[in-house]
């Protein structure tokens, strides 16, 4: 079987850095969600490119070095892309790498976003900037983006907090995606999954006694059950019953 692609992207400006660390735990939640299918992991720290990023932005020639970069990134099965937060936004390295990537290169890609920051208060740069990035990019975002601020990397390793919940679930979504199943099974109103077929535990009988129901709600209201159409008109015209005209105030208003 053929080894399955997964790339992660870290815009982190040091080294070390918490976005490259968030990047590391992103990408073996989601290797470890394969099932064991053999995955040839690559992970691009866009600092060791920002020279060439510039160059090809004003020149229009990428070097070798950053062609294959590129060329990872859009032939990758999955894709996780982690940015710091710098001024409500993505950082700008971060925006210009992927400004140099055909906005047709990624369509159908599954796309893992992740963020990191100072503060929680930038979590919704995940939603209203790096959502419509990929959105724009024509990739397929996992309904779980992870956002890291400073106090998720306790001295615990983050053990009793929220984001190895976050992590894992994120991770399980993308490698559905890139094994070809939708990132979350369908919940259904009466409490049961599936994809149209009865859920466990449901049964006939029960499935039965839904379309009952549902038949005697028609026919109640076939027959009216005391809201029929006089009943409702009559009760508009309870609504309008006090209502004064505007022509009418306006006639009240002058003086001959």
């Amino acid at each position: 079987m053929t080894a399955v692609k997964l790339v992660a992207v870290s815009a982190g400006l040091g080294r070390p850095s918490s976005t490259r660390l968030l990047a590391d735990r992103l990408t073996q939640a989601t290797a470890g969600a394969l099932d064991g299918r053999e995955t040839e992991v690559r992970v691009v720290e866009i600092r060791d490119l920002a020279t060439a990023i510039a160059n090809h932005l004003v020149t229009g020639f990428p070097d070798p070095v950053l062609r294959d970069a590129i060329d990872a990134v859009t032939g990758a099965d999955g894709l996780i892309a982690v940015t710091p937060v710098f001024t409500a936004s993505y950082s700008g390295l971060f925006k210009s790498f992927f400004d140099l990537i055909d906005n047709t290169a990624l369509a159908g890609t599954p796309v893992l976003v992740a963020a990191t920051g100072g503060t929680a208060r930038h979590s919704l740069v995940l939603e209203h900037a790096m959502r419509p990035l990929f959105g724009y990019l024509r990739a397929v975002v996992v309904p779980t983006a992870v956002y890291a601020a400073s106090e998720d990397w306790g001295s615990d390793g983050d053990a009793d907090g929220s984001l190895p919940d976050r992590i894992e679930r994120a991770g399980r979504e993308l490698a559905a995606l890139m094994a070809g199943r939708p990132a979350a099974d369908p919940v259904r109103t009466d409490g049961t999954s599936g994809d149209g077929a009865l859920g466990e535990g449901a049964s006939a009988d029960s499935a039965h006694a839904d379309s009952a129901h549902a038949d005697r709600v028609h026919a109640d209201r076939a027959h009216g059950d005391g809201l029929g159409a006089d009943s409702l008109r009559a009760d508009e015209d309870d609504i309008y019953a006090n209502v004064v005209p505007f022509a009418q105030q306006l006639a009240g208003l002058r003086t001959d």
